[in-house]
C-alpha cells in the first residue's frame, strides 16, 4: 500500500480488497469448490488471488462471524461441516420466517413484484422441462429471496440469507432427482397463488409448509443413506 496515501483513503481501499476477497471466498464455498471439512491455507488463497495475508485474515474472520467456517486453534481454519441437527433447526427458523413473510406479502405485494414472482416461477417450470437441475436451484434461491426482499424488513433479509448459506453447506440433494422438481415447481405455483390471493392465512401456511415439506424430504434422504453426513458415518463404522 502506497504510504503517501491519507490514511483514510488508505483504509477505504483496505476494507475495498478485504471485500472483495471476503466475496470471492464465499462465492467459491457457496459453489462447491470448497468441500465442507476442507482446510483453508491463508498463504495460498493470497497468493492465487494476488494480494497479501492481512485481507485473506481478515476475509477469514468476517466468514467465520457469518458461519461459513470455523477456526480451530493450532490446527488451522476450516469450512463449516453442518450437522443433521443443525440443518433442521435451520428449517424449522426458516419455516416460520417465511410464514411471516407470505402473510405481509399478501397484504402488500404490488402488480410489478407479482409479475416478477410469476415470471420467475414460469422459468423455474422451463427448467423442469429441460431437466436443469442447477439452473432450477439457482432460480429457487432466486425466488425465495426476492420474497424475503420484497416483505421490506432489512433485519428479516439479513438472517434469512445467512441462514441460506449455512444451510448450503449441508449440501443437502432434495432436488437432486429430477422427479422432485416438478413437485418443487407446483409447491412454488401454489406460493404465488395464495399471495396473489390476498389471503394472508393461505400464503403464510403455503410458504411454511413449503419449507417443512424440504425438511421431511431431507430427514427422509438421511434416513435412507443419501446425504454426505449419513455416508460418512456409514463409511467409518464399516472401518471399525
Amino acid at each position: 500500500m502506497n504510504a503517501s496515501l491519507h490514511p483514510t483513503i488508505a483504509l477505504l481501499q483496505s476494507n475495498s480488497l478485504t471485500s472483495v476477497v471476503q466475496q470471492e471466498i464465499e462465492r467459491a464455498i457457496l459453489a462447491g469448490e470448497y468441500e465442507p471439512g476442507s482446510k483453508l491455507i491463508e498463504a495460498t488463497l493470497a497468493e492465487k488471488m494476488g494480494v497479501s495475508r492481512g485481507p485473506v485474515r481478515e476475509a477469514f474472520r468476517m466468514l467465520e462471524e457469518a458461519g461459513l467456517l470455523r477456526n480451530e486453534k493450532n490446527r488451522g481454519v476450516f469450512v463449516r461441516s453442518i450437522p443433521l441437527e443443525e440443518a433442521l433447526e435451520i428449517f424449522d427458523l426458516r419455516a416460520a420466517m417465511d410464514e411471516m413473510v407470505g402473510r405481509q406479502l399478501a397484504q402488500k405485494i404490488t402488480p410489478a413484484q407479482l409479475k416478477e414472482i410469476r415470471e420467475l416461477v414460469d422459468t423455474m417450470e422451463k427448467a423442469v422441462k429441460a431437466d436443469d437441475a442447477r439452473n432450477y436451484h439457482l432460480l429457487n434461491l432466486r425466488f425465495h429471496d426476492r420474497l424475503v426482499e420484497m416483505a421490506g424488513n432489512s433485519k428479516v433479509t439479513a438472517i434469512y440469507r445467512k441462514l441460506i448459506k449455512e444451510l448450503s453447506l449441508f449440501r443437502r440433494i432434495n432436488l437432486a432427482e429430477g422427479t422432485m422438481l416438478p413437485i418443487s415447481a407446483g409447491e412454488h405455483r401454489q406460493i404465488v397463488k395464495a399471495i396473489a390471493s390476498g389471503d394472508t392465512q393461505a400464503a403464510g401456511k403455503a410458504m411454511f409448509d413449503h419449507v417443512m415439506e424440504s425438511k421431511e424430504r431431507t430427514m427422509e434422504n438421511n434416513a435412507k443413506g443419501q446425504l454426505p453426513a449419513a455416508k460418512a458415518a456409514k463409511a467409518a463404522k464399516a472401518r471399525r
